[in-house]
């Protein structure tokens, strides 16, 4: 038996639909700020109920993007979950900001709200929740603590595509969101691709021209951008998967619910939870114990491949 981590057999079922979306592209002779990309802005727009989505060349320039976008530069500080990828923080420190690490909630490790409250200084111009492992964050208490306080708020939600919290979906509620279309998420491109969301015309306009080269007319270039642009073919594949991502989201709830229910009791095992509020879409499964390196030799010895989110404090 051979389980690997991450698997990317799915794709033979779609090839045909891929290879006519690459066929596509190439016959069309465009390949950049085309009408595939318009169109997969649209429907990512569709999918996930806001006004506007900007396509980009990667989450993490989502992220900046946002944050540039929101005026948030030197001298500033964005709070920010100390459990999550690399890229939350790195997009804090590129636009000259200093992120400012809060503990997550030990049950859903989400960034906890009550300590993003207790973190607020002068200083705070902005909240930067992670819809962590599949799982919406709780985004009426961080918005409260964001109104009150008078903070921006960008979600990060490269791993919670399709997750809802009371019923909105995850990348619709802050001010200026960010995602990542990167091969292993739950939408993911054949290769690297990133989009901002948002429901203020303004700033999804503003974003359009910060990563366009500061343009919004060819060879007139209002601002200092740059090139962070969703190209045709990666929209076009992005275009195929939407279409298939809600089923792919039940697979994956059910293979989560077969874990819950095969290890319910096992050992010091501490299983995933899902607060009431939100939705889970399973981007990963993830468990405690306290035995975490002696199980995980355990199964590979048995063929079933696991990974340490995050290995790294």
């Amino acid at each position: 038996m051979n389980i690997p981590f991450l698997s990317f057999e799915f794709h033979d079922a779609i090839r045909a639909e891929l290879q006519e979306a690459s066929t596509r592209v190439i016959e069309s002779g465009w390949f950049i700020n085309g009408n595939e990309v318009t169109a997969f802005e649209n429907e990512w727009s569709k999918f996930l109920g806001c006004k506007h989505s900007v396509g980009v060349s990667n989450g993490l320039d989502a992220l900046i993007l946002s944050l540039k976008t929101l005026g948030i530069g030197p001298g500033d500080e964005v709070i920010v979950p100390s459990n999550t990828y690399v890229a939350t923080a790195l997009a804090v420190t590129h636009v000259g900001a200093k992120p400012i690490f809060v503990e997550p909630n030990i049950e859903t490790y989400n960034i906890d709200p009550e300590r993003i409250e207790a973190a607020i200084s002068n200083k705070i111009k902005a909240i930067m929740p992670v819809h962590l492992y599949g799982q919406a964050a709780e985004m009426n208490a961080i918005m409260q603590i964001a109104e009150r306080h008078g903070l921006l708020v960008v979600e990060d939600n490269a791993q919670a595509q399709g997750a809802q919290y009371k019923g909105q979906m995850t990348g619709t509620i802050g001010h200026c969101n960010g995602t990542s279309f990167y091969p292993g998420k739950n939408l993911g491109a054949l290769g690297d691709a990133g989009a901002v969301t948002t429901n203020d015309e303004d700033l999804a306009n503003k974003v359009r021209v910060l990563g366009n080269y500061g343009s919004q007319k060819k060879y007139y270039n209002e601002v200092i951008g740059h090139n962070n642009r969703l190209d045709e073919m990666q929209a076009a594949f992005l275009r195929v998967k939407l279409k298939h991502l809600s089923d792919w989201t039940e697979q994956r709830r059910d293979i989560a619910a077969a874990y819950l229910r095969g290890l319910q009791g096992v050992g010091d095992l501490v299983l995933p939870i899902t607060h009431p509020d939100s939705t889970h879409v399973f981007h990963l499964f993830v468990i405690r114990t306290k035995r975490r390196d002696e199980l995980a030799a355990y199964l590979k010895e048995r063929g079933i491949g696991t990974l340490i989110h995050y290995p790294v404090p």
